[in-house]
């Protein structure tokens, strides 16, 4: 992350606005960098290894510089290196475009998505990603200290709790596992411990103490936009929605007040990571004339906790102890949204945490 970093500011140095394009080439010189070394440190110690950028590893992305998606992995060359009895290296978070023949970088969360995308195409076993925690915890064990550590994970659990905000995997990743059927074992780096295991299949209820909620999130890395004085008729939140799509921002929450009869306008509010605030703002303003709001209004100040488990579907009064508790912790809730097995709710930043890790990652081959 200190690398990437410094090469930001090196580009920031030259220019104000530098291109996508050429900004891809750039932050994929860290991770050639680093793989280059281990690989060479690894033949020091006598065993054979091959480092691959994410083109040679044959990872195959869409145009989107900065934000590129994986569409499709062509593993030839690392089954090959494995073959031949070495040890394949392969720099995350970096892919190619197949018609402009571009290098692309995968945004947020890409080194966990290739680590992923690498062992469904290899069909591996499992896919070990190590972190500097010693799994999945219930909470961020630096804020609650009782936090303990899960054993399983459903895919269905942990995509709710990264994408409310738990840092140890990030959403796309464990998408990527869930639709590959790719088993995910998170661990420490400095420990041999047995980590936490995220599957498909957590045998749920088979132990009568099995625990009804899988965890609680926070996240302090979103924003709300508020769009005021939109007409209250059918099409206006297509039309809105329309443009913030055009912009290529994933919105999380939404919440639509119910209009004022005599106006006849209502205020929509959703929530989108704060790095797209801009993009969102700028595509909604050019359709102005067309959506037909008043103002806009955008408040980063926000942050989100989230309560997420499966056996919230078979047990009553979840949501009640829920906010019971955000209640006698002085915590008011601007917005609340909720699924079987999640219920999320918008506070202010200075009530939810927020820590970072830094992982790495293994592929274990099938036999």
């Amino acid at each position: 992350m200190t690398r990437r970093t410094s090469l930001i500011d090196l580009a920031n140095a030259v220019t104000s606005d530098p291109a996508p394009r050429e900004m891809d080439i750039l932050l994929t010189a860290g991770e050639r960098i680093s793989m280059a070394l281990l690989a060479m440190a690894i033949r020091e110690l006598g065993v054979g290894a091959q480092a691959f950028t994410g083109p040679q590893a044959g990872v195959i992305t869409t145009e989107h510089h900065g934000r590129a998606r994986i569409i499709d992995v062509a593993p030839g060359r690392l089954q090959k290196a494995v073959a031949d009895g070495d040890v394949a290296i392969v720099a995350g978070f970096q892919g190619l475009h197949p018609e402009t023949q571009d290098v692309t970088t995968l945004g947020r969360g890409g080194s966990d998505t290739t680590a992923v995308a690498l062992a469904a195409a290899l069909q591996a076993d499992v896919c070990e990603i190590y972190t500097d925690v010693d799994g999945v915890f219930t909470a961020d064990p630096r804020i609650v200290p009782t936090a303990r550590k899960l054993d399983r994970v459903s895919y269905e659990e942990m995509l709710d709790l990264a994408a409310s905000g738990a840092k140890v995997l990030m959403p796309r990743c464990v998408e990527y596992a869930r639709r590959f059927d790719v088993p995910i074992h998170v661990r420490s780096s400095f420990s041999g411990l047995e980590g936490t295991w995220v599957t498909g299949d957590t045998q749920e209820g088979e132990d009568m103490e099995d625990p009804i909620i899988a965890g609680v999130a926070h996240d302090r890395s979103e924003a709300k936009i508020t769009v005021i004085g939109v007409p209250d008729v059918p099409g206006s939140a297509a039309r809105l929605f329309e443009a913030v799509a055009k912009s290529d921002v994933n919105i999380d929450m939404i919440v639509q007040n119910v209009s004022a009869v005599v106006t006849g306008y209502t205020d929509i509010s959703f929530t989108l990571p704060s790095d797209s605030v801009p993009r969102a703002i700028e595509s909604i303003e050019a359709d102005h004339e067309g959506i037909g709001y008043k103002e806009l209004r955008t408040d980063e100040a926000i942050g989100k906790i989230s309560l997420v488990g499966a056996g919230m579907r078979a047990n009553s009064g979840v949501s009640a102890r829920f906010f019971s508790a955000l209640r006698d912790a002085g915590v008011n809730i601007e917005m609340i949204s909720t699924s079987d097995i999640r219920i999320s709710c918008v506070t202010r930043a200075d009530k939810p945490g927020r820590c970072g890790t830094r992982r790495a990652h293994r592929v274990r081959p099938r036999h």
